[in-house]
C-alpha cells in the first residue's frame, strides 16, 4: 500500500467517516449501517482499491455510528474459502462493539442471516492527548487478576461498577493493591470473547475470556464504557504508581474449526487470517488446541497485531503485554523462528518501545516449548530480569 492513508480500520474525518477493510479473495464487500436499536438502515457497496482494500467514505457519519460488513466471494470450504454474504461480519479493527459475542448454531449455517446475532461495530474517535505511563521496576511484583473475580464481591466498591474495568480505578481496590505491594496488575483478557460451542449444552460459560473474536474492542460485559473506561482505570492506577499489563490472545479466535461460526476473519478472508494445511486447505492447523491458528506471519495480520498493541498504548496508556501461547507469534510454515518478522515488528515499533513484553513460551505445535528462545526484551524465563507473579495464591519468580 503506497497511499499512507490506505489502511484498514475506521477514520473519523470532518466530513464523515471512512471505512476500510482488507480482503485478498473477496469479490465484493458491503458496508452495513445500523441505528442504535440495531435496525439496518443501509447497505453500501465498497470500492475495491489497491492493496486489497475495500473502502468507502460515508458523508455525514459520526462517532456512535453502528456498522458491520458483508463479504461476497466463493463459498468452498474444501478449498479454504468461506464467503457467505448472509453473515454479518465484525470489523477486525472495531474499537468498540455494541453487545457481547454469543454463540448460536446459525453462525455456522451457510445461508443463515446473522445480523440479529452478531454485535455491531461502533465508530469511536481517538481520545486525544498522550496517556501516562509507568515503568515496571527490576524485580517487580506482578499481580495477575480476572476483573470479575477480583471485584464482584468487594463490598467496598459500589455495586454499580463491581465486575467491570471501572472498579479497578476505585480507591478501595487501589488501596488493597498498594497494601500487598503490587507494582503491576496483569489483567486477564478484557477484549471481547465468545463462549466455546461445547459449553452451552453443559450450562457453562467462558469465565476467563481466552477466546476472542476480534483483538481491539473491549468486552461490553467487562468494560461497558469502552476504551475510555479502560483509560480511566489505567490513569487511576498510574496515579498510585501501579503499571497495567494486558493479557492478549493473538494465537486463535472463537470462530474455531470447520464446525465453528463466521463472525469476522473467516467470512472476510479465511486463507489470509488463519493457517491452513498446505496439502488440504479445508483443514485448520491447530497449533493452539483451540480449533484454529492465526497466520501471524501474513503481512496484514502482522500489521493488525502491531496496530492492536499501539491502540492499547496510545488510547489507554497500557504499560505492557503478556502474550498467550506466544510461540504462535513466531511461527512460519517452517516452524518457530526466534527472529520471526512479527516478533521483530513488535519490538521495533517506536510506540511500543519501553513497554513490558511477557511471552508465554509454549503452544502444542511442533517444537512448541520455546522457553528462552524469544528475543530480548521479551520476558520468557531467561532474560535476566526478575519478576514475581501472583495468581490465586500461587507465586512464581522468573
Amino acid at each position: 500500500m503506497n497511499d499512507a492513508t490506505a489502511k484498514p480500520g475506521v477514520r473519523v474525518l470532518d466530513r464523515g467517516v471512512e471505512f476500510s477493510v482488507y480482503s485478498e479473495n473477496a469479490t465484493g464487500v458491503e458496508l452495513c449501517l445500523f441505528d442504535a436499536d440495531g435496525t439496518e438502515t443501509a447497505r453500501l457497496p465498497m470500492a475495491h482499491e489497491r492493496g486489497n482494500l475495500f473502502r468507502l467514505l460515508v458523508d455525514g457519519a459520526k462517532p456512535g455510528q453502528r456498522y458491520g460488513y458483508r463479504a461476497f466471494g466463493r463459498f468452498d470450504p474444501m478449498a479454504g474459502h468461506w464467503f457467505d454474504s448472509s453473515k454479518l461480519l465484525v470489523d477486525p479493527y472495531a474499537r468498540e462493539i455494541d453487545s457481547p459475542y454469543r454463540y448460536d448454531a446459525q453462525l455456522a449455517r451457510h445461508g443463515s442471516d446473522t445480523s440479529a446475532l452478531v454485535p455491531k461495530g461502533v465508530v469511536v474517535a481517538d481520545l486525544g492527548e498522550e496517556p501516562s505511563h509507568v515503568d515496571l521496576p527490576e524485580g517487580g511484583f506482578i499481580y495477575e487478576a480476572g476483573i470479575k473475580s477480583l471485584t464482584t464481591l468487594n463490598p467496598h466498591i459500589p455495586k454499580s461498577i463491581r465486575g467491570t474495568v471501572a472498579a479497578l480505578g476505585h480507591p478501595a481496590l487501589i488501596e488493597h493493591l498498594q497494601k500487598i505491594g503490587v507494582d503491576a496488575i496483569e489483567l486477564m483478557p478484557v477484549t471481547a470473547w465468545i463462549d466455546e460451542r461445547h459449553l452451552q449444552p453443559l450450562g457453562l460459560t467462558n469465565a476467563w475470556g481466552y477466546n476472542p473474536v476480534t483483538f481491539m474492542a473491549p468486552d461490553p460485559r467487562l468494560c461497558p464504557g469502552g476504551i475510555a473506561e479502560l483509560r480511566g482505570a489505567v490513569a487511576a492506577l498510574h496515579e498510585a504508581g501501579i503499571a497495567v499489563i494486558l493479557d492478549l490472545v493473538f494465537n486463535h479466535t472463537g470462530e474455531s474449526d470447520q464446525f465453528g461460526g463466521s463472525l469476522s476473519f473467516r467470512g472476510l478472508d479465511n486463507p489470509t487470517y488463519y493457517r491452513l494445511a498446505e496439502d488440504d486447505p479445508s483443514v485448520f492447523i491447530n497449533d493452539t488446541g483451540c480449533g484454529n491458528t492465526i497466520a501471524c506471519d501474513h503481512p496484514m495480520v502482522r500489521q493488525y497485531i502491531v496496530d492492536s498493541l499501539r491502540f492499547f498504548v496510545t488510547e489507554a496508556g497500557v504499560d505492557g503485554f503478556r502474550f498467550d501461547l506466544a510461540p504462535i507469534l513466531g511461527r512460519t510454515r517452517q516452524g518457530f523462528d526466534t527472529h520471526a518478522e512479527t516478533l521483530e515488528a513488535i519490538l521495533a515499533d517506536p510506540v511500543l518501545k519501553g513497554r513490558t513484553m511477557i511471552a508465554e513460551p509454549w503452544d502444542i505445535g511442533p517444537g512448541g516449548y520455546q522457553l528462552g528462545h524469544f528475543p530480548a526484551p521479551f520476558w520468557n524465563g531467561t532474560t535476566g530480569r526478575a519478576m514475581t507473579c501472583v495468581n490465586s495464591g500461587a507465586v512464581t519468580t522468573i
